[in-house]
Protein backbone atom coordinates (compact mmCIF):
# COMPACT_ATOMS: atom_id res chain seq x y z
CA UNK A 1 0.00 0.00 0.00
CA UNK A 2 1.34 3.44 -0.78
CA UNK A 3 3.12 5.12 1.45
CA UNK A 4 2.07 8.74 -0.34
CA UNK A 5 -0.51 11.49 0.97
CA UNK A 6 -3.34 10.67 -1.13
CA UNK A 7 -5.73 12.79 -3.23
CA UNK A 8 -9.38 12.82 -1.22
CA UNK A 9 -12.92 13.32 -3.37
CA UNK A 10 -15.77 13.77 -1.01
CA UNK A 11 -18.91 12.97 -3.71
CA UNK A 12 -21.97 13.83 -1.73
CA UNK A 13 -25.66 13.53 -2.82
CA UNK A 14 -28.39 15.49 -2.23
CA UNK A 15 -31.67 13.38 -0.26
CA UNK A 16 -30.33 10.41 -2.11
CA UNK A 17 -31.84 7.33 -0.33
CA UNK A 18 -30.24 4.51 0.95
CA UNK A 19 -32.42 2.59 -1.95
CA UNK A 20 -31.59 4.82 -4.64
CA UNK A 21 -28.32 3.00 -5.94
CA UNK A 22 -28.06 -0.36 -7.39
CA UNK A 23 -25.60 -1.76 -5.12
CA UNK A 24 -27.81 -1.17 -2.20
CA UNK A 25 -30.59 -3.63 -3.42
CA UNK A 26 -32.78 -1.62 -6.28
CA UNK A 27 -32.79 -3.45 -9.49
CA UNK A 28 -34.95 -0.45 -10.76
CA UNK A 29 -32.28 2.22 -10.95
CA UNK A 30 -29.64 2.65 -13.45
CA UNK A 31 -26.34 3.60 -11.33
CA UNK A 32 -23.46 1.24 -13.51
CA UNK A 33 -20.40 3.70 -12.48
CA UNK A 34 -21.64 3.56 -8.70
CA UNK A 35 -22.21 0.19 -8.26
CA UNK A 36 -18.75 -0.82 -10.00
CA UNK A 37 -17.48 1.57 -7.97
CA UNK A 38 -19.17 -0.38 -5.03
CA UNK A 39 -18.03 -3.26 -6.33
CA UNK A 40 -14.45 -2.53 -6.40
CA UNK A 41 -14.30 -0.19 -3.20
CA UNK A 42 -16.06 -0.90 0.62
CA UNK A 43 -19.99 -0.60 1.23
CA UNK A 44 -21.25 0.55 4.73
CA UNK A 45 -24.25 -0.94 5.55
CA UNK A 46 -24.66 0.72 9.03
CA UNK A 47 -23.56 4.12 7.81
CA UNK A 48 -25.57 7.12 9.48
CA UNK A 49 -25.96 11.08 8.57
CA UNK A 50 -25.50 13.28 11.04
CA UNK A 51 -28.90 15.00 10.78
CA UNK A 52 -32.24 14.34 8.70
CA UNK A 53 -31.77 17.58 6.89
CA UNK A 54 -28.96 18.66 4.57
CA UNK A 55 -27.55 21.80 6.00
CA UNK A 56 -26.71 20.41 9.93
CA UNK A 57 -25.87 17.30 7.80
CA UNK A 58 -22.90 19.02 6.11
CA UNK A 59 -21.77 20.76 8.99
CA UNK A 60 -21.69 17.31 11.17
CA UNK A 61 -19.78 16.12 8.37
CA UNK A 62 -17.43 18.89 7.87
CA UNK A 63 -16.65 19.52 11.59
CA UNK A 64 -15.91 15.99 13.19
CA UNK A 65 -19.07 17.57 15.48
CA UNK A 66 -22.57 17.01 15.86
CA UNK A 67 -24.52 20.06 14.37
CA UNK A 68 -26.10 21.99 17.12
CA UNK A 69 -22.61 22.41 18.59
CA UNK A 70 -21.65 24.43 15.13
CA UNK A 71 -24.26 26.39 15.23
CA UNK A 72 -26.04 25.16 11.71
CA UNK A 73 -29.11 23.77 12.79
CA UNK A 74 -31.51 24.26 10.21
CA UNK A 75 -32.04 24.46 6.05
CA UNK A 76 -33.49 28.17 6.51
CA UNK A 77 -31.24 30.12 5.04
CA UNK A 78 -33.08 33.52 5.02
CA UNK A 79 -32.28 33.73 8.78
CA UNK A 80 -29.12 32.49 9.16
CA UNK A 81 -30.06 28.93 10.96
CA UNK A 82 -27.45 26.95 8.42
CA UNK A 83 -24.80 29.17 9.45
CA UNK A 84 -21.33 27.19 10.40
CA UNK A 85 -20.07 28.94 13.09
CA UNK A 86 -16.94 31.37 12.53
CA UNK A 87 -15.00 29.73 15.08
CA UNK A 88 -15.42 26.35 13.57
CA UNK A 89 -12.50 24.40 11.65
CA UNK A 90 -13.79 22.47 8.59
CA UNK A 91 -12.22 19.86 6.85
CA UNK A 92 -11.04 21.70 3.81
CA UNK A 93 -9.29 23.97 6.99
CA UNK A 94 -7.50 20.86 8.18
CA UNK A 95 -6.31 19.33 4.83
CA UNK A 96 -5.12 23.07 3.50
CA UNK A 97 -3.11 23.37 6.37
CA UNK A 98 -1.53 19.92 5.37
CA UNK A 99 -0.77 21.43 2.28
CA UNK A 100 -3.50 20.12 0.24
CA UNK A 101 -5.37 22.20 -2.97
CA UNK A 102 -8.70 22.42 -1.68
CA UNK A 103 -12.17 22.73 -3.77
CA UNK A 104 -15.92 22.66 -3.31
CA UNK A 105 -18.09 21.92 -6.01
CA UNK A 106 -21.66 22.35 -5.49
CA UNK A 107 -24.08 23.23 -2.89
CA UNK A 108 -22.56 24.40 0.51
CA UNK A 109 -25.95 25.42 2.59
CA UNK A 110 -23.79 26.45 5.39
CA UNK A 111 -24.11 30.38 5.32
CA UNK A 112 -25.95 31.78 1.95
CA UNK A 113 -25.49 35.12 3.12
CA UNK A 114 -22.83 37.31 3.97
CA UNK A 115 -19.33 36.88 2.89
CA UNK A 116 -17.70 35.86 6.10
CA UNK A 117 -19.55 32.55 5.81
CA UNK A 118 -18.39 31.83 1.93
CA UNK A 119 -16.65 28.83 1.03
CA UNK A 120 -13.78 30.77 0.38
CA UNK A 121 -12.84 31.89 3.88
CA UNK A 122 -13.55 28.19 4.98
CA UNK A 123 -11.07 26.51 3.96
CA UNK A 124 -11.59 25.62 0.16
CA UNK A 125 -9.32 27.73 -2.31
CA UNK A 126 -11.43 27.15 -5.18
CA UNK A 127 -15.97 27.05 -4.87
CA UNK A 128 -17.85 26.86 -7.87
CA UNK A 129 -21.53 26.35 -6.86
CA UNK A 130 -24.40 27.67 -4.57
CA UNK A 131 -24.51 28.60 -1.22
CA UNK A 132 -28.32 28.22 -0.35
CA UNK A 133 -30.04 25.26 -0.33
CA UNK A 134 -31.12 24.51 -3.74
CA UNK A 135 -31.12 25.36 -7.31
CA UNK A 136 -32.82 25.34 -10.40
CA UNK A 137 -31.14 22.64 -12.54
CA UNK A 138 -31.47 25.44 -15.64
CA UNK A 139 -32.27 28.35 -14.41
CA UNK A 140 -29.39 28.59 -11.98
CA UNK A 141 -27.46 31.57 -10.39
CA UNK A 142 -23.26 30.57 -9.51
CA UNK A 143 -21.06 31.56 -7.09
CA UNK A 144 -17.62 31.41 -8.58
CA UNK A 145 -14.93 32.74 -5.87
CA UNK A 146 -17.14 35.33 -4.91
CA UNK A 147 -18.07 36.22 -8.59
CA UNK A 148 -21.99 35.58 -10.26
CA UNK A 149 -22.39 33.46 -13.25
CA UNK A 150 -25.62 33.01 -14.73
CA UNK A 151 -26.92 29.47 -16.49
CA UNK A 152 -26.11 29.45 -19.85
CA UNK A 153 -27.73 26.65 -20.63
CA UNK A 154 -26.58 23.80 -19.55
CA UNK A 155 -27.91 21.26 -16.77
CA UNK A 156 -26.62 22.28 -13.30
CA UNK A 157 -25.07 18.79 -12.54
CA UNK A 158 -23.18 18.29 -15.89
CA UNK A 159 -21.99 21.85 -15.22
CA UNK A 160 -20.55 20.30 -11.54
CA UNK A 161 -19.31 17.78 -13.56
CA UNK A 162 -17.49 19.60 -15.52
CA UNK A 163 -15.84 21.80 -12.73
CA UNK A 164 -14.55 19.00 -10.91
CA UNK A 165 -13.13 17.32 -14.16
CA UNK A 166 -11.67 20.74 -14.14
CA UNK A 167 -10.23 20.72 -10.87
CA UNK A 168 -8.51 17.41 -11.33
CA UNK A 169 -7.04 18.17 -14.35
CA UNK A 170 -5.16 21.10 -12.69
CA UNK A 171 -4.23 19.58 -9.68
CA UNK A 172 -3.17 16.48 -11.13
CA UNK A 173 0.55 16.62 -9.41
CA UNK A 174 -0.34 17.66 -6.71
CA UNK A 175 -2.44 16.48 -3.53
CA UNK A 176 -6.02 17.80 -3.92
CA UNK A 177 -9.10 17.59 -1.62
CA UNK A 178 -12.09 17.57 -4.02
CA UNK A 179 -15.49 18.06 -2.09
CA UNK A 180 -18.19 17.73 -5.21
CA UNK A 181 -21.54 18.44 -3.53
CA UNK A 182 -24.51 17.29 -6.08
CA UNK A 183 -27.62 19.43 -5.52
CA UNK A 184 -29.43 15.71 -7.02
CA UNK A 185 -31.54 14.38 -6.86
CA UNK A 186 -33.32 17.18 -4.63
CA UNK A 187 -36.33 19.13 -5.81
CA UNK A 188 -37.03 20.64 -8.43
CA UNK A 189 -37.49 17.64 -10.60
CA UNK A 190 -35.50 18.17 -13.72
CA UNK A 191 -33.34 15.85 -15.92
CA UNK A 192 -32.92 15.92 -19.41
CA UNK A 193 -35.53 13.70 -21.52
CA UNK A 194 -32.83 10.86 -22.37
CA UNK A 195 -32.86 10.30 -18.82
CA UNK A 196 -36.05 10.48 -17.72
CA UNK A 197 -37.48 7.72 -21.02
CA UNK A 198 -36.11 5.03 -19.04
CA UNK A 199 -38.18 5.11 -16.68
CA UNK A 200 -40.91 6.71 -17.96
CA UNK A 201 -41.61 4.26 -20.60
CA UNK A 202 -41.86 1.47 -17.91
CA UNK A 203 -44.74 2.82 -16.78
CA UNK A 204 -44.42 1.31 -13.57
CA UNK A 205 -43.13 4.75 -11.96
CA UNK A 206 -44.90 7.83 -10.68
CA UNK A 207 -44.28 10.58 -12.82
CA UNK A 208 -42.35 12.13 -10.51
CA UNK A 209 -40.20 9.08 -9.34
CA UNK A 210 -39.57 8.74 -13.41
CA UNK A 211 -37.88 11.93 -13.18
CA UNK A 212 -36.06 11.50 -10.02
CA UNK A 213 -34.57 8.11 -11.13
CA UNK A 214 -33.65 10.53 -14.31
CA UNK A 215 -31.83 12.74 -11.94
CA UNK A 216 -29.72 9.75 -10.35
CA UNK A 217 -28.85 8.57 -13.72
CA UNK A 218 -27.58 11.63 -14.69
CA UNK A 219 -25.72 11.98 -11.14
CA UNK A 220 -24.26 8.48 -12.21
CA UNK A 221 -22.92 9.25 -15.13
CA UNK A 222 -21.33 12.85 -13.86
CA UNK A 223 -19.38 10.39 -11.00
CA UNK A 224 -18.20 8.25 -14.17
CA UNK A 225 -16.66 10.89 -15.65
CA UNK A 226 -14.80 11.65 -12.40
CA UNK A 227 -13.43 8.13 -11.87
CA UNK A 228 -12.29 8.13 -15.78
CA UNK A 229 -10.35 11.53 -15.33
CA UNK A 230 -8.46 9.89 -12.22
CA UNK A 231 -7.74 6.67 -14.69
CA UNK A 232 -6.59 9.11 -17.57
CA UNK A 233 -4.05 11.00 -15.26
CA UNK A 234 -3.03 7.73 -13.40
CA UNK A 235 -4.44 8.79 -9.80
CA UNK A 236 -7.00 5.92 -8.89
CA UNK A 237 -4.62 4.24 -6.77
CA UNK A 238 -3.50 7.45 -4.80
CA UNK A 239 -7.00 8.57 -4.39
CA UNK A 240 -9.38 8.11 -1.70
CA UNK A 241 -12.96 8.45 -2.47
CA UNK A 242 -15.95 8.54 -0.11
CA UNK A 243 -19.32 8.59 -1.92
CA UNK A 244 -22.30 9.00 0.29
CA UNK A 245 -25.43 11.59 0.48
CA UNK A 246 -26.70 14.14 3.15
CA UNK A 247 -29.74 12.89 4.59
CA UNK A 248 -32.43 10.29 3.47
CA UNK A 249 -35.08 10.64 0.66
CA UNK A 250 -37.71 13.17 0.22
CA UNK A 251 -41.35 11.29 -0.01
CA UNK A 252 -43.56 14.09 0.38
CA UNK A 253 -47.21 13.22 1.43
CA UNK A 254 -48.68 12.97 -2.09
CA UNK A 255 -49.84 9.36 -3.37
CA UNK A 256 -50.82 10.29 -7.15
CA UNK A 257 -48.46 11.50 -9.58
CA UNK A 258 -46.35 13.60 -7.79
CA UNK A 259 -45.68 10.88 -5.05
CA UNK A 260 -41.90 10.20 -4.47
CA UNK A 261 -42.66 7.26 -2.42
CA UNK A 262 -40.24 4.73 -3.45
CA UNK A 263 -38.08 1.89 -2.24
CA UNK A 264 -35.21 2.82 0.12
CA UNK A 265 -34.37 -0.31 1.71
CA UNK A 266 -37.41 -0.74 3.38
CA UNK A 267 -36.86 1.68 5.92
CA UNK A 268 -38.95 3.55 8.20
CA UNK A 269 -39.45 7.22 7.59
CA UNK A 270 -37.65 9.60 5.23
CA UNK A 271 -35.84 12.74 5.15
CA UNK A 272 -36.76 15.13 7.94
CA UNK A 273 -37.25 12.34 10.34
CA UNK A 274 -35.19 10.71 13.42
CA UNK A 275 -36.51 7.06 11.73
CA UNK A 276 -33.45 4.96 10.27
CA UNK A 277 -34.95 6.02 6.28
CA UNK A 278 -33.94 9.81 7.63
CA UNK A 279 -30.87 9.28 8.82
CA UNK A 280 -29.14 5.89 7.07
CA UNK A 281 -27.63 6.83 4.24
CA UNK A 282 -25.27 5.23 1.45
CA UNK A 283 -21.89 5.10 1.65
CA UNK A 284 -19.12 3.64 -0.66
CA UNK A 285 -14.96 4.32 0.05
CA UNK A 286 -12.97 3.22 -2.44
CA UNK A 287 -8.58 3.51 -2.05
CA UNK A 288 -6.79 1.19 -4.10
CA UNK A 289 -3.52 2.05 -2.65
CA UNK A 290 -4.86 2.49 0.89
CA UNK A 291 -7.27 -0.41 1.71
CA UNK A 292 -8.77 -3.39 0.06
CA UNK A 293 -11.51 -2.88 -1.35
CA UNK A 294 -13.47 -5.64 -4.11
CA UNK A 295 -16.98 -4.79 -2.65
CA UNK A 296 -16.17 -5.73 1.10
CA UNK A 297 -19.59 -4.86 3.20
CA UNK A 298 -18.70 -3.17 6.49
CA UNK A 299 -21.73 -3.34 8.85
CA UNK A 300 -20.19 -1.49 11.60
CA UNK A 301 -21.58 1.48 12.69
CA UNK A 302 -20.15 4.93 11.02
CA UNK A 303 -21.23 8.11 11.64
CA UNK A 304 -20.60 11.51 9.17
CA UNK A 305 -18.22 13.10 12.53
CA UNK A 306 -16.51 10.55 11.78
CA UNK A 307 -15.25 10.90 8.51
CA UNK A 308 -13.17 14.69 9.57
CA UNK A 309 -10.95 12.71 11.96
CA UNK A 310 -10.66 9.18 9.46
CA UNK A 311 -9.90 11.33 6.37
CA UNK A 312 -6.96 13.34 8.25
CA UNK A 313 -5.78 9.92 9.45
CA UNK A 314 -5.87 8.80 6.10
CA UNK A 315 -3.97 12.11 4.83
CA UNK A 316 -1.57 11.50 7.73
CA UNK A 317 -2.50 15.20 8.62
CA UNK A 318 -1.99 16.71 12.40
CA UNK A 319 -4.30 18.16 14.79
CA UNK A 320 -7.68 17.63 13.72
CA UNK A 321 -9.40 20.95 15.91
CA UNK A 322 -9.13 23.14 17.93
CA UNK A 323 -12.40 21.87 19.27
CA UNK A 324 -13.66 19.11 21.13
CA UNK A 325 -14.78 16.25 17.99
CA UNK A 326 -17.69 13.76 18.77
CA UNK A 327 -16.19 11.66 15.87
CA UNK A 328 -13.41 9.67 15.47
CA UNK A 329 -11.40 7.88 12.90
CA UNK A 330 -12.61 4.68 11.61
CA UNK A 331 -9.60 4.00 9.27
CA UNK A 332 -8.67 0.69 10.94
CA UNK A 333 -11.85 -0.52 10.60
CA UNK A 334 -12.06 0.60 7.10
CA UNK A 335 -9.00 -1.54 6.58
CA UNK A 336 -10.19 -4.55 8.21
CA UNK A 337 -7.71 -4.65 11.23
CA UNK A 338 -9.41 -3.98 14.38
CA UNK A 339 -11.31 -1.85 16.54
CA UNK A 340 -14.62 -1.27 16.49
CA UNK A 341 -17.07 2.23 16.04
CA UNK A 342 -18.82 4.34 18.67
CA UNK A 343 -22.16 2.77 19.25
CA UNK A 344 -23.60 5.96 21.12
CA UNK A 345 -25.03 8.35 18.83
CA UNK A 346 -27.51 11.34 19.17
CA UNK A 347 -30.02 12.86 16.17
CA UNK A 348 -32.36 15.53 16.75
CA UNK A 349 -34.09 18.21 14.12
CA UNK A 350 -37.01 20.51 14.21
CA UNK A 351 -37.86 24.22 12.73
CA UNK A 352 -36.86 27.22 14.33
CA UNK A 353 -34.96 26.79 18.00
CA UNK A 354 -34.47 23.37 18.59
CA UNK A 355 -36.65 21.10 20.61
CA UNK A 356 -34.78 18.82 22.92
CA UNK A 357 -37.82 15.85 22.85
CA UNK A 358 -38.96 16.63 19.11
CA UNK A 359 -37.68 14.57 16.50
CA UNK A 360 -34.66 13.24 18.38
CA UNK A 361 -32.85 10.22 18.25
CA UNK A 362 -30.28 7.87 20.36
CA UNK A 363 -28.22 4.83 19.03
CA UNK A 364 -26.58 2.35 21.95
CA UNK A 365 -25.53 -0.37 20.42
CA UNK A 366 -28.74 -2.83 18.85
CA UNK A 367 -30.61 -0.28 20.69
CA UNK A 368 -32.73 2.53 19.18
CA UNK A 369 -34.82 4.79 21.36
CA UNK A 370 -36.40 7.81 19.36
CA UNK A 371 -39.00 10.65 20.00
CA UNK A 372 -41.55 11.19 17.68
CA UNK A 373 -41.70 14.51 15.45
CA UNK A 374 -44.85 16.56 16.82
CA UNK A 375 -46.20 19.26 14.34
CA UNK A 376 -46.17 22.90 16.17
CA UNK A 377 -42.13 22.42 16.01
CA UNK A 378 -41.79 21.43 12.65
CA UNK A 379 -43.65 24.14 11.01
CA UNK A 380 -42.31 26.95 9.05
CA UNK A 381 -43.67 30.52 8.17
CA UNK A 382 -44.70 31.37 4.73
CA UNK A 383 -43.04 34.69 5.01
CA UNK A 384 -39.65 32.26 5.63
CA UNK A 385 -40.54 30.12 2.79
CA UNK A 386 -41.21 33.18 0.19
CA UNK A 387 -37.62 34.52 1.31
CA UNK A 388 -36.14 30.94 0.77
CA UNK A 389 -37.68 30.89 -2.58
CA UNK A 390 -36.27 34.64 -3.50
CA UNK A 391 -32.58 33.28 -2.48
CA UNK A 392 -32.86 30.96 -5.59
CA UNK A 393 -34.60 33.04 -8.26
CA UNK A 394 -33.68 36.73 -6.78
CA UNK A 395 -30.90 36.48 -4.92
CA UNK A 396 -29.83 40.22 -5.85
CA UNK A 397 -32.89 41.36 -3.87
CA UNK A 398 -31.48 40.06 -0.25
CA UNK A 399 -28.13 41.61 1.59
CA UNK A 400 -29.35 40.05 4.79
CA UNK A 401 -30.88 37.29 6.84
CA UNK A 402 -34.12 38.19 8.81
CA UNK A 403 -33.19 39.78 11.92
CA UNK A 404 -36.45 39.71 13.12
CA UNK A 405 -37.94 37.31 15.99
CA UNK A 406 -39.22 33.40 15.03
CA UNK A 407 -43.17 32.84 14.39
CA UNK A 408 -44.94 32.26 17.76
CA UNK A 409 -45.80 28.88 18.24
CA UNK A 410 -47.12 26.40 21.46
CA UNK A 411 -46.01 23.41 22.18
CA UNK A 412 -48.26 20.87 23.51
CA UNK A 413 -47.39 20.09 27.29
CA UNK A 414 -47.98 16.48 26.15
CA UNK A 415 -45.73 15.09 24.12
CA UNK A 416 -45.62 11.69 21.96
CA UNK A 417 -44.63 8.52 23.80
CA UNK A 418 -40.90 7.47 23.08
CA UNK A 419 -40.03 4.28 21.30
CA UNK A 420 -37.87 1.88 21.75
CA UNK A 421 -36.35 -0.69 19.14
CA UNK A 422 -33.85 -3.53 18.80
CA UNK A 423 -32.11 -2.51 15.30
CA UNK A 424 -30.11 -6.12 15.40
CA UNK A 425 -33.70 -7.98 15.57
CA UNK A 426 -36.14 -4.94 14.38
CA UNK A 427 -34.25 -2.79 11.83
CA UNK A 428 -36.95 -1.54 9.78
CA UNK A 429 -38.85 -0.29 13.25
CA UNK A 430 -41.98 -1.79 13.10
CA UNK A 431 -42.00 -3.30 17.07
CA UNK A 432 -41.85 -0.89 19.58
CA UNK A 433 -40.66 -2.44 23.03
CA UNK A 434 -41.17 0.63 25.12
CA UNK A 435 -43.64 -1.28 27.17
CA UNK A 436 -41.34 -4.11 27.57
CA UNK A 437 -38.08 -2.02 29.04
CA UNK A 438 -39.41 0.48 30.78
CA UNK A 439 -36.09 0.82 31.94
CA UNK A 440 -34.05 1.00 29.06
CA UNK A 441 -36.10 3.74 28.00
CA UNK A 442 -36.04 5.82 31.10
CA UNK A 443 -31.88 5.17 31.00
CA UNK A 444 -31.61 6.32 27.45
CA UNK A 445 -33.94 9.23 27.86
CA UNK A 446 -31.79 10.91 30.89
CA UNK A 447 -28.79 10.15 28.38
CA UNK A 448 -29.94 12.04 25.46
CA UNK A 449 -31.59 15.15 27.50
CA UNK A 450 -27.79 14.79 28.76
CA UNK A 451 -26.69 15.20 25.22
CA UNK A 452 -28.83 17.78 24.41
CA UNK A 453 -28.17 20.43 26.86
CA UNK A 454 -24.39 19.71 26.28
CA UNK A 455 -24.66 20.51 22.19
CA UNK A 456 -27.29 23.40 23.00
CA UNK A 457 -24.81 24.99 25.46
CA UNK A 458 -22.18 25.09 22.88
CA UNK A 459 -24.93 26.36 20.06
CA UNK A 460 -25.96 29.32 22.74
CA UNK A 461 -22.38 30.18 23.11
CA UNK A 462 -21.90 30.27 19.40
CA UNK A 463 -25.23 32.79 19.00
CA UNK A 464 -24.07 34.95 22.05
CA UNK A 465 -20.53 35.27 20.18
CA UNK A 466 -21.43 36.21 16.68
CA UNK A 467 -24.65 38.48 17.86
CA UNK A 468 -22.04 40.43 20.06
Amino acid sequence: MTATRPNIILILADDLGYGDIGAFGNPDVQTPALDALAGEGLVLTQHYSASAVCAPARAGLLTGRYPHRTGAIDTLEGRGLDRLALDERTLADALKAEGYSTGLIGKWHLGALDPTYHPNRRGFDTFVGFRGGWQDYYDWNLDVNGARRKADGRYLTDVFTDEAVDFIDQHRAEPFFLHVAYNAPHTPLQAPEEDIAPFRGTGRFHEAVSRLYGMVRRLDSGVGRILETLERHGLRENTLILFTSDNGPQFGSELGPGSLRRFNGHFSGQKGTAYEGGIRVPAIVRWPGGMEGGGRRLDGLVHFTDWLPTLLAAADGGKTSPLPLDGASVLPLLRGEHGQTNTVRFWQWNRYTPVGDCNAAMREGAWKLLHPAFGEAMQVSPEDLAMDRRLKYEPETVTDIERGPEPERTLPAARPAPLLFDLDNDPYEQNDLAAVYPERVRAMQAALARWFESVEADRRRHDHQETK
